[in-house]
């Protein structure tokens, strides 16, 4: 076996490359999407992404896929690891760069590692978790950090990784036909709010249409990227995607996407951006030009369950945090990340942090439970 790093998606393979490209599989976990990210510069050495993809060969054959990169800081991961950081810049000891396996920007459950069929993932993914590890010890980075992987356990297990849990809420598809049967689910009180919160965006002169990928031009995605940006400067940031990396990606994976567009007096005032496969739709990006009241919930959470029951998709995931999705039938779900941290004092210090948060975060999502709107 022979092991490789690259520090650009398109240096790959290509038949790893034709393996990921995208064909009703995850969107993410993808050639377009990845290549996307790094063709527009949204995931550079600059950004504080520096990709160090991993790959392995075994009889002139790459059998193994590992995205791989090498972070300055913590951006643009939603799971929140800045107090591990400040611990140790308090210490005297350098927190960053460390190594992450991640989807960038996107929070998102799904596939993190492709092995090539028939090979033993096993034996594969041991020598990976070895060849990081190395890195670690060799003092060229603090910590690995393995993001939002589906399923909850890894191909092997290992002494030295600490595993951490978070909630996020998604909605689930129980055979609905339409809109009113689900609905028709709900405790009577709650029903008659959604209600509300639908009819107070048409009240406000707001029309909202769905497009999917296939369906937008250009323009469609100029007019969102306005929207998108707006947004973040409201909130005094910078948006971490270009308008580059949108046309690109909205190309590429025109057939996996689905946009809502709100229009008032003939013009665009927000959208919101979802990506799909053959099980579950994704709700990624949004942006507001005018303030409308319920408009959110609408855009980014009733058109996209319309969606999901007319293409008997059977899950809704629309993005990380937010208890106010609880109200509107999103259920709590766990999920998880791995780390590895090579120095041994803050490796047991985390992992008593981690064994107590574990705990509060079990509470939490069985208590969040509690406050679903169902019969």
């Amino acid at each position: 076996m022979m092991i490789h790093l690259e520090n650009r998606f398109v240096d790959v393979p290509e038949a790893i490359q034709a393996a990921l490209t995208s064909s009703g599989g995850n969107p993410f976990f993808s050639t377009p999407f990845l290549t996307a990210l790094e063709a527009s510069g949204c995931v550079s050495a600059q950004q504080g992404w520096q990709p160090l993809h991993l790959w392995i060969e075994a009889e002139g054959e790459p059998v193994f896929f590992l995205p791989l990169y090498r972070k300055s800081h913590s951006w643009g991961e939603f799971v929140f690891d800045q107090s591990w950081a400040n611990a140790y810049e308090r210490h005297g000891l350098r927190y960053y760069p460390k190594l992450l396996t991640a989807i960038p920007f996107t929070p998102s459950l799904g596939p993190r590692w492709w092995t090539k069929p028939g090979a033993d993932e096993v034996t594969l993914w041991r020598e990976a978790v070895h060849c990081i590890k190395q890195m670690l010890k060799d003092g060229e980075s603090s910590s690995w950090h393995l993001l939002f992987a589906q399923g909850d356990r890894l191909p092997v297990s290992d002494d030295e990784v600490l595993v951490r849990r978070d909630t996020q809420f998604h909605w689930f598809n129980q055979g609905y036909e339409c809109f009113d049967d689900f609905l028709g689910q709900m405790k009577s009180r709650k029903r008659k709010s959604m209600r509300r919160e639908r009819n107070k965006v048409g009240e406000q002169g707001v029309t909202l249409m769905r497009k999917l990928g296939t369906e937008l031009d250009e323009k469609n995605w100029i007019e969102f990227y306005g929207c998108y940006c707006n947004t973040y400067h409201e909130r005094g940031m910078n948006p971490y995607l270009s308008l580059e990396f949108f046309l690109n990606v909205g190309k590429a994976l025109a057939d996996q996407i689905m946009m809502v567009q709100a229009f008032r007096d003939d013009h665009l005032i927000a959208a919101a951006i979802c990506f799909f496969d053959e099980t579950t739709l994704y709700g990624r990006h949004w942006g507001a030009l005018q303030a409308v009241d319920c408009l959110h919930f609408e855009a980014c959470f009733y058109q996209g369950i319309e969606f999901c029951i007319e293409r008997g998709l059977q899950r809704f995931d629309p993005g990380t945090q937010g208890e106010h999705k609880l109200l509107r039938g999103f259920e709590p779900v766990p999920t998880q990340s791995w780390h590895w941290i090579d120095h041994s004092g803050f490796r047991d210090a985390i992992a008593e942090f981690l064994r107590a948060e574990i705990q509060q975060t079990e509470r939490y999502r069985e208590h969040a439970a509690e406050y679903l709107p169902y019969k």
